[in-house]
């Protein structure tokens, strides 16, 4: 699966659904399973795991993944199974009043981070991946590399947050110049090629993470010396601890902050093109759901006989 090119995440996601399946035919190989099973399994899914249908289509594209390039056995287009049909939730906004409170407590290790979710909509690996060098203070805008679905995309950046940025990129610098004394540090990771293509990239400032981890750590497989990005559980961790700090009582998440930059965009009356390529979305049907969050009737649209009846009260 490395062959192609797959996120560590889209493997471990296949292979949990692999397994999965395999369990659910009583540990059969699936070489001897066929398509009536896989529509087993997919039917199973929706009728009695109630998963989303998000989560049914992730478990479908495992399937097919197997049959097609680990069993050479393609599975026909033509599958007849039960598709979930679960109500798709209305996502978790926090108002500007609450966002600027969480903000406001969140420990102050991660308060850049979270400004970033929120002022420039990103997921929370998207965050955290940032290298130095994909901040582009010019033109206020960070460029997010192999985001979901590995798409690229450029997004907006807070003028305010550059001072802080400048404090971060030194403090990256001053990781950089203890570890390069090392002489076991193999420099930052680079994603797949680039380390060949760029042979000195690594040990370069621009490639480094953003958010560096306080520790060297040896990577799984090369036992390579590499200094990655702060974990992601402890993002999360800090957002929720803020969040109950700030006692707001909705369930907030990191994910949170990207909702609430889409919603306070549409609601400033930003077009929705332009905020579905700010996220990243392929379908703009994708970001309409924002629209049903605003307290502003069906797609975000006003009643005209709101004014109507305005101008006939201040008559």
């Amino acid at each position: 699966m490395r062959v192609q090119r797959y996120a560590k995440r889209t493997i471990e996601t296949y292979l949990h659904w692999i397994k999965f399946y395999i369990l659910f035919h009583h540990k059969q190989h699936p070489s001897g399973l066929g398509e009536h099973e896989v529509e087993q399994f997919l039917s199973y899914l929706a009728n009695s795991r109630h998963v989303a249908v998000k989560t049914q289509a992730t478990a479908l594209n495992a399937l097919v993944f197997l049959y097609r390039h680990i069993l050479d056995r393609p599975l026909t287009l033509n599958l007849n199974f039960h598709r979930a049909n679960v109500p798709q939730k209305l996502p978790v906004v926090l108002t500007r009043l609450e966002t600027q409170q969480l903000l406001s407590v969140v420990d102050p290790r991660y308060k850049l981070l979270a400004q970033l979710m929120y002022g420039s909509g990103l997921r929370v690996l998207e965050a955290l991946r940032l290298r130095t060098k994909d901040i582009d203070f010019d033109y206020l805008s960070l460029m997010v590399w192999q985001g979901k679905g590995n798409k690229n995309r450029r997004v907006t950046l807070a003028p305010e947050l550059i001072p802080a940025l400048r404090l971060q990129i030194n403090h990256v610098a001053a990781y950089l110049q203890v570890d390069l004394a090392n002489p076991e540090y193999a420099g930052v990771w680079l994603p797949n090629a680039l380390a060949l293509k760029y042979p000195a990239a690594p040990a370069q400032l621009g490639w480094h993470y953003l958010f560096p981890s306080t520790q060297l750590c040896y990577e799984p497989g090369t036992r390579a010396l590499r200094r990655h990005h702060l974990d992601e559980t402890t993002l999360r961790r800090a957002i929720q601890n803020a969040a109950r700090q700030a006692n707001i009582k909705k369930h907030v998440t990191c994910h949170t902050l990207r909702h609430s930059f889409a919603t306070h965009l549409l609601a400033a009356g930003v077009d929705i093109r332009t905020v579905q390529e700010q996220l990243g979305h392929s379908d703009v049907k994708t970001t309409q759901i924002y629209t049903h969050v605003l307290q502003r009737g069906a797609n975000a649209v006003p009643s005209p006989l709101s004014s109507l009846l305005l101008s006939d009260l201040q008559s």
